[in-house]
Formats: C-alpha cells, sequence, structure tokens
C-alpha cells in the first residue's frame, strides 16, 4: 500500500498527530496542558529526550524535538530517520491517518520528516497468505507547514509512489517477473504517466545484433527482452534526450561460473538498476517536467542451461566490437553495453546507467552510498553528487584513470570484459565507457539496492535506491 500524502490547513479534532518543533517552541502553542507542558519541557532540557507521546485514548499527539545540524543535507537525512523511528508506533495503534504540524520548519525539511514516513510504511507482502497480520494501516499522512503547498506534495507523491513501485519491482521473485513480466510492469508505468513506450523481443533483438545481450540470454529458455521508454514533453527545453539505462538482469545464477548459494540468495535484486531507471523515467513523466528523456533497459536472466555463454567465448556486440568472455558471472556489463552503443543514435547530451555491477563497490564503500565514474560530463557529475546530499542517496565518485583500461587488452578480441581483482568496480566502468561517445556517468548501486534486514526508512528488501537521487538531479536539468 502506497501511502498518501495532503496538504492541510487545520488538524480535525481528535486525530492523531505529530509536532515537530524547535527548543523555542516549548510553549502553550502546544495540545496539552500546563502541567503537561511543565513535564515535557522538563524531558526535553534536563533529561535531554527528543520525543515524547501523549495518549488521549481516542487519539495520540506526538512531539518531536528537531535540533538543526551545521549542514542542512544531515538535517534532512535525521529528520527522514525520526519520520522512520515513528511508524512502529503508529502501526501498534492501526492509525490510519496522521497530521504533521511543523510550523517553523522549511519545506524541504518537512518534505523530509515525510518521505521517511511514507517509505518506511511500505511493506511487500503480495505473497502472504494472511495479510491481515502484516497489513500497514496508515494510509494518510496530512501537512500542516505554510512553505509547502498542494504542487509541492503532489510532486513528492509521485516521487515516493516511483520509489515503492521500483522496490516492488526489485522484490518480485524470478518466477513471477521474467523479462517479459519486468517489460510489462515498465510499459503500464509509461501508459500511467503518459510515455510512449516500446518493447523489442527477441526476435527485434537478434535483428539488431544485440550480441551482448543474446549471449547472456543464451542459457535461458525465458526470451531476452529490451525496453524503450521515452517521454517527450511538448514544453521541453532540451532537444537531445537524457537518457537512463538501467540494467535488467531479473535473476543471475552467475552463469556456468555458478555462485555459491549465499551468494545466489538475493540474486532477483540485480534488475535494480533497471526498477531505478524505470522509476525515475515514471516519475520524471508522471510530474510533467519539461525534460526530454529516454531509458533503456535490456533484460534477461543469467542461467547456466541450455548452450550457455562461456568463458572463453567471443561475442559481437551491436556496435560491432567483439568482447572475449572471461567470467560469464560479469553479464550485467554485456547487456549494458549493447543499450549504451544503442543509445548513441538519439544524440543524447547525457546518459547515465544505473547497475548492481560489482561487489567491488559494494565492498569499497558498503550500502551507504553509490559508486560513481564517468567521462565528458562536465558539471553533471558537481549537480549529482548535490543532489545525492540532499536526497540522502551519496555519490562517492571513483576515479576513471585510462591506465585501468589496459587490464581489459585481449589477444584474441577487441577487448575482455573483466579485469583484474584491484579495481573492479572502476574496469567494469572503464569497459563500458567503450561503447560511449557522449557524456556518461555509471552508477553502481550493488551496495545499496538490496537490504537484507531493515535499514531504517531505505526498508528491507529493495531500497528503490537511484529514484529520488536523479529526480532531484533531473529537477536541476530542468530549471536551467
Amino acid at each position: 500500500m502506497f501511502t498518501i500524502l495532503n496538504k492541510q490547513n487545520n488538524i480535525a479534532e481528535q486525530s492523531t498527530s505529530i509536532f515537530l518543533i524547535k527548543k523555542s517552541e516549548l510553549n502553550d502553542q502546544l495540545p496539552i496542558s500546563s502541567e503537561e507542558l511543565e513535564h515535557l519541557t522538563m524531558q526535553f532540557t534536563e533529561n535531554e529526550k527528543k520525543k515524547f507521546s501523549f495518549d488521549r485514548l481516542s487519539h495520540q499527539i506526538y512531539i518531536e524535538l528537531v535540533e538543526e545540524k551545521e549542514n542542512p543535507n544531515h538535517t534532512l537525512e535525521a529528520l527522514r530517520k525520526m519520520g522512520d523511528s515513528l511508524i512502529n508506533c503508529l502501526q501498534n495503534r492501526k492509525s490510519q491517518e496522521v497530521y504533521i504540524i511543523a510550523k517553523s520548519l522549511n519545506k524541504a525539511q518537512i518534505s523530509a520528516f515525510a518521505e521517511g514516513m511514507v517509505l518506511s510504511n511500505y511493506s511487500f507482502v503480495a505473497y502472504k497468505t494472511q495479510k491481515e497480520k502484516v497489513i500497514r494501516y496508515l494510509e494518510t499522512i496530512h501537512l500542516i507547514n505554510a512553505e509547502i503547498n498542494q504542487e509541492d506534495v503532489n510532486e513528492l507523491n509521485v516521487v515516493l509512489e516511483a520509489t515503492l513501485m521500483a522496490r516492488t519491482l526489485v522484490n518480485q521473485p524470478v518466477n513471477y517477473l521474467n523479462a517479459e513480466g519486468l517489460a510489462n510492469e515498465i510499459k503500464a508505468m509509461a501508459e500511467d504517466a503518459g510515455a510512449k513506450i516500446d518493447i523489442l523481443n527477441k526476435n527485434k533483438i537478434e535483428a539488431l545484433k544485440m550480441g551482448g545481450l543474446l549471449a547472456v540470454n543464451k542459457g535461458s529458455i525465458d526470451p531476452p527482452t529490451f525496453t524503450i521508454f521515452e517521454y517527450k514533453p511538448e514544453n521541453a527545453i532540451n532537444e537531445q534526450p537524457v537518457v537512463f539505462v538501467g540494467k535488467g538482469v531479473v535473476y543471475d545464477t552467475g552463469g556456468l561460473n555458478i555462485k555459491t548459494g549465499e551468494f545466489m540468495n538475493t540474486m532477483k535484486c540485480d534488475m535494480g538498476g533497471a526498477a531505478a531507471a524505470a522509476g525515475v523515467a515514471f516519475a520524471i513523466a508522471k510530474a510533467k517536467l519539461p525534460l526530454y528523456i529516454m531509458a533503456l533497459i535490456p533484460a534477461t536472466d543469467n542461467r547456466p542451461g541450455g548452450n550457455a555463454y562461456a568463458s572463453g567465448d567471443v561475442i559481437t556486440m551491436f556496435d560491432g566490437q567483439t568482447v572475449e568472455v572471461i567470467n560469464t558471472d560479469a553479464e550485467g556489463r554485456m547487456i549494458l553495453a549493447d543499450a549504451l552503443s544503442y543509445a548513441k543514435k538519439f544524440n543524447p547530451s547525457l546518459v547515465i546507467d544505473l547497475a548492481t555491477l560489482t561487489g567491488a563497490a559494494a565492498r569499497a564503500i558498503g550500502n551507504l552510498g553509490v559508486v560513481a565514474m564517468g567521462s565528458k560530463y562536465g558539471e553533471h557529475m558537481t549537480n549529482l553528487k548535490e543532489s545525492g546530499e540532499k536526497t540522502g542517496e551519496r555519490i562517492v565518485e571513483f576515479p576513471f584513470w585510462d591506465e585501468y583500461a589496459e587490464q581489459l587488452k585481449s589477444e584474441i578480441a577487441d577487448m575482455v570484459h573483466l579485469g583484474g581483482a584491484e579495481g573492479g568496480a572502476i574496469t567494469a566502468g572503464k569497459f563500458l565507457e567503450k561503447f560511449t561517445d557522449y557524456p556518461y556517468i555509471h552508477l553502481d548501486i550493488a551496495g545499496p539496492a538490496f537490504n537484507t534486514k531493515k535499514f531504517n526508512y531505505r526498508g528491507v528488501g529493495g531500497s528503490g535506491v537511484g529514484v529520488r537521487l536523479l529526480f532531484d538531479f533531473a529537477k536541476g536539468l530542468a530549471k536551467k
């Protein structure tokens, strides 16, 4: 269930409410008695508590103390986590609606708190047979704040819906969501947002000679797909599209270089990049940003059956370059390479790919950020980092020195697709770069894309990472 945000001016009587206040607001403006105010003031000042609640039987009053940090973005992240911390209380009370009153907070701050609540209230229960035991009760959050208006709230609803859609795509098991199923889900998203959609089937992919995508698909009985999502409003400020490319490996066994069990358990998440690319494209179109964008999503599973591609194979890619396969578990870069070279036909102003690409990226920075690298990107990387700080989906830029590409030399083909043990995230990026000739940014989301246990407002399972980050970045482009 998706919790809806709504702008309000007043609190309905006997309604559960959350007051976000600063210390200066500890006064008789709060809906509590003088004795309760005295007790609350003591708890906040002497005992250094930051939250308190009053049970009115018919409803509850929660009071949360907001302390602004030196870095405004750190305040936003703290507010998201505050929103997350309240969800269990509301769930235990079976609260269906709640009012957030934040008179002294700015628009970004109340939005961040609401984000934390909505994202934390998500749960994936599609295959639970006793849904009444896990149902999420909170349906509506009313925001009372002078700075935020209904248009702001509508946009925030769109972005959060897109993020949760991406989570749900990632959380779907492959026996319910193969490559064709993923393409159909993205088609429904595009139609809902008023965007164009084109799904290339296996025959069309073969006609285009997308050798990387076809090679990875050889071990599967399910056909691959290549989805093209296009949104071009009449008031678009750009003639050349911004293109998002998402890795859509709906399940990754590793192919003939098969993974061990513990590394295979979460491999339905290997299409987290595709989910994010589709999610941000949906959000941009649904919010009607004046921006010409596309999303390209190659999709398949990677299995060791049939005539599966093997280490030592030489694959001719979509653009004609030849690749010597070193390890079939490095399949994501093979399907992305075809998509990146296909993007050239649209003369893009910028291409950003998202992929759960390397364990090296996850080992380098864990699940606390996104690894980025690229070329010819001008000011885009700086702006993307700023969006990362603002949304809590932080960017760590890795070096992209040409020396890393020396590890990709092949004796029998144009290149190998896998470098050495060191700098694996970077050599993967350098491989992808060989299929680009435009401003390019590669985002490796292997660390934050999936949580095996609850991780604050990012939840458990698919996190939807990339959607909020790239929507904020796209808003910046649209303003220019």
